[in-house]
């Protein structure tokens, strides 16, 4: 087990929930902590109840947030929940009601009326969540019978752990008033030392972010990126996981090899991943034909309606191996859900009027076999060398 891999591709290990695992965890934690402190500035976490690694980015992006919640409602009864939480006793038990009861007394914008379905079905999705993620577990009842009756009640259990969702701060954060105040708040106290901050900040990219861009802002790090790149930076990574970094002009991406297997990475085994990089190889053909020319940080810009119209090329030239629920989308519904997806995993920007296609996006291009319609439709995918 690499547990380096474990602790990045999980939220944490509940004890309550997979006690082998958690211990498994907690006996290989000692092989990498070092690695974690020194080079990312990361915090472990280990107690009776759980272990977690407190997996801070370098800069926040759209796919770090709670991809079950797609409203702002539910992150705050989320938070809510979490408040309730914090006065229950570790394996106490509490009914459904007397949450409701608690978010109905701190509740500060309105009445918040319980028998509208949309109130119940966005705290539903937030304890189905709770459920899922070790928070509480199900003792009676069940969650869509409130969904469905404002009257149902469900018996729940605390497993204690809600009390280390929220991060830990080194400082009084309640006079921040925006999300900025909290970038670099990580490194707060150490501006004595540029030198560890621009290193946990260069590694925390590599490893967080889909690459890293040569720009105004990140001109010192990418020099950091390009002097120490091969010789340091590379062999501090391939000492826990499979992987190489490669590093270009403009760009510097840390590719992982086959045997890693690190949570959430670009392309997945989605159908989505699979477009997107259909995409990025139709995007490509452009340039080499010269009908796109890519700037001098090699972003290639063009209008929204001309991204749109590669995404209904793609449906209509390789949609015989998407699977099934792609296939019968209108040609709308499918350019809707595929720019949602290129810019939620940001390998796209919409600025202004335009979108700017990141080189990410052409670099890792991918491409069906000329025979697909008689094959399984599988990805054949190539990258820029």
């Amino acid at each position: 087990m690499n547990v380096l891999e474990k602790l990045l591709s999980n939220r944490w290990f509940v004890k309550a929930v997979n006690r082998d695992e958690y211990y498994q965890v907690k006996d290989g934690i000692s092989d990498v902590q070092n690695f974690l402190s020194e080079k990312l500035g990361y915090h472990v976490i280990v107690n009776p109840y759980v272990i977690k690694l407190e997996k801070i980015p370098a800069h926040p992006e759209n796919w770090m947030g709670i991809m079950e919640f797609g409203e702002p409602m539910e992150y705050v009864m989320f938070c809510l929940t979490l408040m309730f939480l914090e006065d229950k006793e570790v394996d106490g038990q509490f009914i459904l009601s007397q949450l409701t009861e608690f978010i109905q007394s701190v509740w500060k914008q309105s009445d918040l009326d319980w028998t509208v379905y949309q109130n119940r079905r966005y705290l539903v999705k937030v304890l189905k969540y709770c459920v899922k993620c070790g928070i509480l577990q199900v003792y009676d009842g069940s969650e869509d019978s409130f969904k469905n009756d404002s009257q149902a009640d469900v018996l729940y259990l605390n497993t204690g752990v809600s009390r280390y969702f929220m991060r830990n701060f080194t400082r009084d954060i309640t006079g921040f008033t925006s999300p900025q105040d909290f970038l670099g708040e990580d490194w707060f106290g150490l501006d004595e030392d540029r030198g560890i901050i621009r290193r946990q900040r260069v590694y925390r990219r590599l490893l967080m972010s889909m690459g890293m861009e040569r720009t105004e802002e990140t001109e010192e790090d990418f020099a950091y990126i390009r002097t120490y790149g091969k010789k340091n930076i590379e062999k501090d990574f391939g000492g826990y996981l499979d992987c190489e970094l490669q590093i270009y002009k403009n760009q510097a991406f840390l590719i992982l090899g086959e045997e890693c297997g690190m949570g959430k990475c670009f392309p997945d085994a989605g159908s989505l991943s699979d477009i997107a990089l259909l995409c990025g190889g139709l995007i490509r053909d452009m340039v080499e034909r010269r009908e796109l020319e890519p700037d001098l940080r090699d972003n290639i810009y063009m209008r929204k309606e001309q991204m749109l119209s590669v995404i209904e090329r793609c449906k209509k030239e390789f949609q015989a191996g998407f699977a099934k629920t792609y296939r019968d989308m209108t040609t709308k519904e499918f350019c809707q859900e595929v720019m949602k997806y290129l810019i939620q995993m940001e390998l796209v920007e919409q600025v202004e009027d335009q979108i700017r296609i990141r080189a990410v996006l052409c670099r890792m291009a991918g491409c069906y076999p000329a025979d697909f319609n008689n094959s399984e439709g599988k990805m054949e995918e190539k990258r820029e060398q």
